[in-house]
C-alpha cells in the first residue's frame, strides 16, 4: 500500500486536530466544574508527592510517608485558617472601607496633573479621565463588597468542592503510580518513556518550585511590610506571593499595590515599591536558581504567548482562566520538549545544522 504524499498528510493535521479539540470541549463543558477539580487535585497530589518521595528515599515506607505528609498538610491548613485567614479578611474589609478616600486622593492627583499641564501649555483634557476613574473605581468597590457577601453565601459549595479536591488529591497520591502506568500504556512504545518522564519532571519541578518560592516570597514580604508598618501589609504580601505562581504577574501586582498606596501617601508607596522589589530580587537571584534551575526552558517571548493562550483554553474548556494560566507554562514546556524530540528523530535538527555549517564554510572560502 502506497503512503499518501507529505503535503496531504500535513494538510489533514490541522482539520483533524481542530475536530478533536472541538469534541473534547463538547465532552468537558457539561461536566464543569469537575474537570477543573480533577486537575486541581492532580496538581496538589504532584506537590504532596515531593515530600513523600523525600521521606521514602530515606527509608520510610510509602504509606507512612503519605499519612505524615497528609496530616502535616491538614495541620498547616487549619493553622492558616485560624491565624492568617481572619487577618486577611480584616485587612480586606479595611481596604474596601478606605477605597473612597483613596479614590478622592486619586482624583486630586489627576487635578494636580491637569494644573501642571495647563501651566506648561500642554493638553489638559483630564476632566473626563478623572470622572471616569472615580466612577469605575466606585463600581469596583461596590462589586467587592457584594462579592464578599456572595462568598459568604457560597461557603457551603466552596467547602464541598474543597473537600472533593482534597479527597481526590489523597487518592491520586496513593494510586498515582498505577494510574500513570495505566495511562502510559496507551502511548506508543517509542514515546512512552519520554512523555511520562517529561510530564513528571516538568510538572513536579515547576509547581513544587513555584509554590515554595511563593511561600518564601509571601513570608519575606510579610516580615518586611510589618517592620515598615505598611498599611494592609499582610494582605498585599499574600497577594504578591500568590501572583508569583503566574510569570510576570507579581511584578504587575507590586506596581498596582505601590500605586494604590502612593495615592494616599507617596512615601509609603515608594517604600512598598522598593521593599517589594528588594525582597523579590533576593528570592529570584538567590533562591530560585537553586530550586528550579532551567526546568521550563522557554524564552520570555514564548511565555508571553503561552499565558494568554492558556487562559483562553481554560475558559473554553470549562477549567477556568486561573487554572489555565497556572498550567500554561508547564504545558508549553512539555510541548516544546516533545516537538524537539520529534524533530530530532526526523533528522530536522541535523539537516539544519549541516546547512548552517555549509553556509559558514562557503562564506569563509
Amino acid at each position: 500500500m502506497t503512503s499518501w504524499p507529505a503535503w496531504i498528510r500535513w494538510g489533514l493535521v490541522l482539520p483533524l486536530l481542530t475536530l478533536n479539540l472541538f469534541v473534547i470541549r463538547q465532552l468537558l463543558l457539561p461536566l464543569a466544574p469537575f474537570p477543573g477539580l480533577f486537575l486541581t487535585a492532580a496538581l496538589i497530589a504532584f506537590l504532596l508527592d515531593i515530600p513523600c518521595r523525600w521521606l521514602t528515599g530515606r527509608g520510610m515506607r510509602r504509606w507512612v510517608a503519605i499519612v505524615l505528609v497528609t496530616l502535616a498538610t491538614i495541620g498547616a491548613l487549619v493553622f492558616a485558617a485560624l491565624t492568617l485567614v481572619p487577618l486577611l479578611i480584616e485587612q480586606l474589609g479595611q481596604l474596601i472601607n478606605a477605597l473612597p478616600g483613596l479614590l478622592l486622593a486619586a482624583q486630586e492627583w489627576v487635578n494636580r496633573l491637569q494644573e501642571w499641564a495647563a501651566i506648561r501649555g500642554l493638553p489638559t483634557e483630564f476632566g473626563d479621565l478623572s470622572s471616569d476613574l472615580l466612577s469605575r473605581a466606585s463600581a469596583v468597590a461596590s462589586q467587592l463588597s457584594q462579592s464578599l457577601l456572595s462568598i459568604l453565601g457560597a461557603t457551603l459549595g466552596t467547602t464541598i468542592n474543597t473537600v472533593i479536591v482534597l479527597v481526590l488529591a489523597v487518592f491520586f497520591l496513593i494510586g498515582g503510580e498505577s494510574i500513570t502506568k495505566g495511562l502510559a500504556r496507551w502511548l506508543p512504545d517509542a514515546w512512552r518513556s519520554l512523555v511520562t518522564s517529561t510530564l513528571a519532571r516538568t510538572f513536579r519541578g515547576y509547581f513544587g518550585g513555584q509554590v515554595l518560592l511563593a511561600l518564601i516570597l509571601a513570608l519575606g514580604q510579610i516580615v518586611v511590610f510589618t517592620l515598615l508598618k505598611i498599611p494592609y501589609g499582610v494582605l498585599f504580601a499574600v497577594l504578591i506571593g500568590f501572583t508569583t505562581l503566574i510569570p510576570y504577574a507579581s511584578a504587575l501586582t507590586i506596581v498596582a499595590v505601590s500605586g494604590l498606596l502612593a495615592f494616599q501617601d507617596p512615601s509609603t508607596g515608594l517604600e512598598t515599591l522598593v521593599a517589594a522589589i528588594v525582597v523579590g530580587q533576593i528570592v529570584d537571584q538567590v533562591i530560585q536558581p537553586r530550586l528550579m534551575g532551567s526546568i521550563v526552558g522557554l524564552q520570555p517571548a514564548w511565555l508571553l504567548i503561552a499565558l494568554p493562550l492558556g487562559a483562553k483554553a481554560g475558559d473554553l474548556y470549562g477549567l477556568g482562566e486561573l487554572l489555565g494560566l497556572l498550567l500554561a507554562v508547564p504545558v508549553a514546556s512539555c510541548l516544546k520538549t516533545f516537538v524537539d524530540a520529534w524533530a530530532e528523530r526526523q533528522g530536522i535538527h541535523a539537516v539544519v545544522s549541516n546547512a548552517v555549517v555549509s553556509e559558514v564554510s562557503a562564506g569563509q572560502e
